[in-house]
């Protein structure tokens, strides 16, 4: 099942999401609105949102509820977004200018904090304490990983298990409140609601394996970002973490001393490290391995399309370009 069929498995659900996230980003306040249209609408995947959709009707969820939640998911992702992007100094995602570049930093911080407030709105409004506890913990563990990834900022002793921590909060822990919501909607049993946590939790770490590694692709034009930002921000993911490990004395100092001082000067050099010790393919191998994983947990679940759809998600996001 390829990524045009999924959507179109879900279409209904996906306009219906649509339209909740044009309604509750509505504020009288102008410069929310443009800020707030200007992230969601700026041509995302939506695959948080997507499996939140997908793993309720793989539960066999008929009401309406997963449609609130898969957008509560989507206003967080685009919260951390704009929190990302200024901590980072970040001025191109997705192929356009972040929104810090167009509206300045202190826009950006602040319409974040509107859209987390807002998706706690929402969040009441559903009115289940489990999706509160699920949700209002994802956050904090997601606010936990920044603050671990900016303490690995320029840090070159930064091991791979502290780097697969931080991707484990960063990222995969939104992907794994999603899919647990929809078996908690769902009101399936306590097994089936923790093999769907698993599942997002494994595909969320593939995606952000995969993410890392295409941050040193030369070949990709489309990944909708500057070649490098990680190392230029002196963030040392998992190729260069593995190109130090395996490279000699002389070029890992070389390599320290570059994530110690950021910057793009010695991209080449970086880049020729990264492929002498075939980093991106130990990076991609990974990220496989997560991905099987993330299928493996589907297993718990009934054999229906949405059970498949989940399925080649975890294919695509490893096979992804951008």
């Amino acid at each position: 099942m390829d990524i045009t069929t999924i959507r179109e498995l879900i279409s209904d659900d996906m306009d219906a999401v649509d339209k909740m996230i044009i309604q509750q980003l509505k504020s009288d306040v102008v410069l929310i609105n443009r800020i707030g249209a200007y992230i969601v609408h700026s041509g995302g995947k939506r695959l948080r949102p997507m499996i939140v959709l997908l793993a309720a009707r793989a539960c066999g969820y008929a009401g309406g509820r997963h449609i609130d939640l898969a957008a509560i998911i989507e206003f967080i992702h685009t919260a951390t977004l704009l929190h990302d992007d200024v901590v980072d100094g970040s001025d191109l995602r997705r192929n356009r200018e972040t929104a810090n570049t167009v509206w300045g930093n202190e826009a950006s911080v602040l319409v974040g904090d509107f859209l987390y407030s807002r998706s706690f709105e929402m969040m009441v409004d559903v009115g289940r304490m489990p999706v509160m506890d699920v949700l209002s913990h994802a956050t904090n563990r997601i606010a936990e990983g920044e603050v671990l990834q900016l303490l690995n900022v320029h840090n070159p002793d930064t091991s791979e298990a502290e780097y697969m921590e931080v991707i484990k909060r960063k990222t995969a822990t939104l992907f794994e409140a999603g899919t647990r919501l929809g078996g908690i909607i769902s009101e399936v049993a306590e097994d089936q609601q923790q093999a769907l946590a698993d599942y997002g939790l494994h595909l969320g770490i593939a995606f952000q394996l995969v993410d890392d590694a295409l941050d040193y692709n030369s070949e990709n034009k489309e990944i909708g970002k500057n070649i490098g930002d990680d190392l230029a921000e002196g963030k040392p993911t998992l190729p260069l973490i593995q190109a130090m490990k395996c490279a000699g004395q002389e070029k890992s100092r070389r390599l320290a001393n570059i994530i110690e001082n950021g910057g793009l000067e010695e991209i080449d050099f970086v880049m020729q490290a990264i492929a002498d010790c075939d980093a991106i393919n130990y990076t991609q191998q990974l990220a496989q391995q997560q991905a099987q994983q993330a299928k493996r947990a589907l297993e718990a679940l009934p054999e229906t399309p949405y059970r498949q759809a989940l399925a080649s998600l975890a294919d695509f996001s490893v096979a992804r370009t951008n």
